[in-house]
């Protein structure tokens, strides 16, 4: 038993680690072919991005494989392959349900990592990375990545979810985490001033808080940053 489950977790360790690199190496290209000499001097601060990042890969790896060796094994969570397992209605809905307790998890915690006496223990590390970059994306300290690790695993085991729809909200974590992260905005103006993108979160409202830092703590949705005053809208420098 124990040695699938280190298989199992060691897997997704390496699925994460190279999700990691091929996703943030795609838009770092893209960065610099939008931005040519942005990364110019940059060199040290992307390596320390890297490690960060590999480690948070496997703090990520563990309770993924752990989770996955249950589902495969024993069926313990409530992640299914049957498309009519449950209404079709619901096949989106569960998306979304994901991605807003996702969201409000991350709000909570990530203001209260930046307290002080937190923010030095937990979340300097990530705000080390200035300008950020799409390498940044999973850049942090190991007790930061724990906060971040647990949040879909426990979800699983109390949401119905199915396995295609889980996927979709495993790209959707992935890229707005890298997006978010580039330094100028990925989507048309258009879209980031209309009424939807007001209350979505991109790179041009993800960049005030690492310029500003006591404000937009959302990871997805504005929602909880309109609804406690935290939201000091888009970066001009994005």
């Amino acid at each position: 038993m124990w040695t699938a489950i280190i298989l199992s977790a060691l897997a997704m360790t390496a699925i994460v680690a190279l999700r990691y690199l091929a996703s943030s190496g795609i838009f770092a290209l893209v960065t610099n072919r939008k931005l040519p000499g942005y990364h110019a001097k940059l060199g040290p601060q992307i390596r320390k991005e890297i490690g960060w990042s590999l480690a948070s890969a496997a703090i990520y790896g563990i309770p993924a494989g752990v989770v996955a060796w249950g589902w495969q094994e024993h069926g313990w969570t409530r992640i299914y392959t049957e498309w009519d397992a449950m209404p079709l209605w619901y096949l989106p809905l569960a998306p979304l349900i994901y991605l807003a307790l996702h969201d409000t998890w991350f709000y909570w915690t990530h203001r209260l990592m930046h307290r002080p006496s937190w923010f030095r223990t937990m979340h300097a590390v990530h705000h080390a990375s200035r300008p950020p970059t799409a390498w940044a994306a999973m850049s942090f300290h190991p007790w930061e990545a724990i906060t971040g690790a647990v949040v879909i695993p426990v979800l699983v085991f109390l949401i119905p979810i199915h396995v295609a729809m889980l996927g979709i909200v495993l790209l959707v974590m992935t890229v707005m985490g890298v997006t978010n992260h580039m330094g100028w905005e990925m989507f048309p103006q258009r879209m980031v001033h209309s009424r939807l993108g007001g209350w979505l979160i991109t790179a041009s409202h993800h960049q005030r808080h690492h310029e500003e830092y006591q404000c937009n703590y959302g990871l997805y949705f504005r929602f909880w940053d309109r609804l406690c005053g935290t939201d000091k809208g888009l970066s001009p420098n994005a």
